[in-house]
């Protein structure tokens, strides 16, 4: 399946499982994925995910978060779309729900929150938002 856009395909993905109360999802394999649930693992919005054979084919497998019977990922969008590109440097970045959430960026020196993006002072293209 050609998907074009490869991110928000995967948001989609966690979205839906965990509509449905879903404690994994499987999605096709990136760098750019493994980079952006490398962040979600790292703030707590995920179990884990690991890489895994399915009919010859690579995907990664993520371990959705619940609390107490609720998704830990209240909401989860896309910001920087194909066809609108969202670049912000870091003093223009404001904080999603009053700190409550973050916001993922690309930036030259990696992916990364946007906690993250303000300790090394770097700024970029904001992937998504979640709370």
């Amino acid at each position: 399946m050609n998907v074009n856009d490869p991110l928000g395909d995967m948001l989609t993905r966690i979205r839906n499982a965990q509509m449905r109360g879903k404690s994994t999802v499987l999605t096709p394999t990136s760098k750019l994925r493994l980079r952006v649930l490398e962040v979600l693992q790292e703030e707590g919005y995920i179990r884990s995910y690991a890489e895994v054979q399915k009919n010859g084919k690579t995907e990664i497998e993520i371990q959705l978060k619940y609390y107490e019977g609720a998704p830990v990922i209240q909401d989860i969008s896309r910001v920087s779309k194909p066809g609108r590109r969202v670049y912000s440097s870091i003093k223009d970045l404001g904080l999603v729900r009053n700190g409550l959430g973050i916001a993922i960026l690309s930036t030259p020196k990696g992916v990364m929150s946007d906690t993250a993006a303000r300790a090394q002072n770097v700024g970029g293209e904001v992937l998504c938002k979640v709370y």
